[in-house]
């Protein structure tokens, strides 16, 4: 019987979550209809479809495609798997390549041809949106008005137009926000930090932008890209529109911004919205232009000292860890500081946390690595592990199959009740009511067919050696860090197995606890997709006998694991 994956997305900027549930259905009914056994779901959930690179849904597809554990993949729509064209035509050549060709509802089997026009019409769908809201964004500041977004320190105007519509993109002074404003300036101008001003408003309980804590980087931004507080030209009254263009990272999905050209902006003057005099507004340049010398002479500094200790010169490429440490106490992030140590955001830039500590970064990393090759997947973990995904699993299937006589005995009585009219109809008998009655019937019918067709099947064995098979493989992972051609893949495929580290200060001084918390359910199909793909190779049908696929693992229900470090 043919093996069938399906995948589906949604975005989170216009859609639900219960959408992947609708493409999960339909794509099972198509499945159904031609005889394809479901071995496997994905999914990627409020996530773009413009870049494919950060999914991880797609990325688990491809390696279960590598490691032949489906023959083709489901789809609703091609869209729906991404609308980059570079990323569609990747995907076709690794699936292509595995020998896994891709199906969608939409356009059928997918070929170069629909990779090739599709793709391209997805691409002009994308870049001609971006057009047109950028055309009706600049409209609306050629009059004045705001141009998206709303800065603080101004509130919304609400009134309608003569047909009742209403105007957008009006403002007016907020005179309490204002007010801040203004001592912000005044504080920086005077010698104040950023840091000092954004913790003193956060110990006052002053909301920030959007109800938010203060930051340093909230004020102080960036001053050619005229980000940040005390960089915001709207406060002397002038209007600045495009002065920035965002476009996204090839390597790795994620938006950055760039400066347009000076003859690209949009200047208007709005009088009416300054909330800063002149006197001040130079004060505060003048202030940065002394920060900018002081930094320009450390950096030169700095620059002396790594060309004489190229040790230091040489640094390594991102953390490990980056975005997956936090904070025990505010459960803020914590993030790489100066001498390369990770220390809570939340007290270093708003002083909202009293969490000080901080962790060298490589000794936070040798912690982890130990605590995911002896802690994560000792062999008794392993075995509970498999016991609450196979207990659950089990669960599932006795809650659904209970139902399964109720939908068998209903489904008997709707087709004896169709059955009935049709015989009716042939004895020469029709009322108008009938019909409503048959599609009500018919409805009913194909609901209770479906259900029954969804009963999932027993649990497989699980192999016993999963702990001994994801001890080997962290150790060669491990290995590969300190290997600059291999370290990036390495450094991929352990994050997957790490849900979230948590710092908390000891109680000695400068102690901390680090806590590690793993993903059981994810480490389980990690791993047993490395014994499967090892047992494929030797084709062995009793090897193959033994793996489980991902989609019985993923319906388990089991809590993460955490373990001091």
């Amino acid at each position: 019987m043919t093996r069938v994956a399906i995948y589906a997305r949604y975005s989170s900027d216009n859609q639900r979550d219960a959408s992947i549930e609708d493409q999960f259905r339909i794509c099972r009914e198509q499945a159904k209809r031609e005889g394809w056994k479901v071995v496997g779901i994905y999914k990627d959930a409020g996530i773009s479809g413009s870049s494919m690179i950060l999914r991880p849904g797609i990325q688990m597809l491809l390696q279960d495609a590598q490691a032949g554990q489906f023959d083709i993949v489901l789809a609703e729509a091609l869209d729906r798997i991404s609308r980059d064209q570079a990323d569609i035509a990747t995907l076709y050549k690794h699936l292509k390549f595995a020998g896994v060709p891709i199906v969608t509802l939409a356009e059928g089997e997918i070929t170069e041809l629909h990779v090739g026009l599709k793709g391209t019409m997805n691409a002009l769908f994308l870049k001609d949106l971006a057009a047109k809201t950028h055309r009706g964004l600049r409209g609306r500041v050629e009059n004045g008005k705001s141009g998206g977004g709303l800065c603080y320190g101004y509130k919304v105007i609400k009134q309608l137009d003569a047909r009742g519509d209403p105007i957008r993109g009006d403002r007016e002074i907020d005179e309490a926000e204002a007010n801040i404003v203004r001592r912000i300036f005044r504080d920086f101008a005077t010698g104040v930090g950023p840091r000092t001003i954004a913790r003193t408003l956060n110990d006052e309980g002053v909301p920030g932008p959007g109800g938010k804590l203060w930051s340093d980087t909230t004020i102080r931004g960036h001053v050619k890209r005229g980000t940040g507080l005390v960089n915001n030209e709207l406060y002397i009254g002038r209007l600045i529109w495009n002065r920035l263009r965002y476009i996204k990272d090839p390597s790795t999905g994620k938006r950055v911004s760039r400066l347009n050209p000076e003859k690209e902006w949009i200047v208007k003057d709005v009088p009416e919205l300054r909330i800063v005099d002149d006197e001040l507004w130079q004060a505060v340049r003048e202030r940065q232009g002394e920060i900018a010398e002081k930094f320009a002479n450390v950096t030169e500094s700095v620059r002396a000292h790594h060309k004489k200790n190229r040790l230091n010169g040489a640094r390594r490429p991102k953390s490990l860890l980056s975005g997956l440490v936090f904070c025990g106490c505010c459960g803020g992030p914590y993030s790489l500081r100066g001498a390369d140590r990770f220390a809570c955001s939340n007290h270093i830039s708003k002083g909202a946390c009293t969490n000080s500590r901080s962790i060298p970064r490589e000794e936070l990393e040798s912690r982890v690595l130990a605590g995911l090759k002896d802690r994560m997947m000792a062999p008794e973990v392993a075995a509970e592990a498999m016991r609450a995904c196979a207990e659950e699993t089990n669960r599932l299937n006795r809650e659904r199959r209970s139902s399964d006589d109720a939908w068998k005995a209903d489904l008997v009585k709707v087709e004896k009740q169709i059955r009935g009219i049709i015989e009716a109809i042939k004895a020469g008998m029709f009322h108008e009511s009938m019909k409503a009655e048959m599609d009500a019937l018919e409805a009913r019918k194909s609901e209770l067919t479906a259900l029954l067709a969804d009963v999932p099947e027993d649990v497989p064995d699980l192999l016993p050696s999963t702990s001994a098979v994801y001890a080997k493989k962290v150790a060669v992972l491990t290995d590969a860090l300190n290997k600059p051609e291999e370290r990036a893949q390495a450094a991929e495929a352990l994050r997957m197995l790490i849900e979230k580290i948590v710092l908390t200060p000891g109680p000695e001084r400068g102690e901390i606890f680090a806590t590690l918390h793993g993903e059981l359910r994810t480490i389980l199909e990690w791993t047993e997709r490395q014994a499967i793909g090892k047992a494929a190779q030797t084709k062995t049908p009793a090897a193959l006998a033994t793996g489980v696929s991902g989609s019985v693992v993923a319906g388990a229900g089991f809590e993460p694991a955490a373990f001091r470090l």
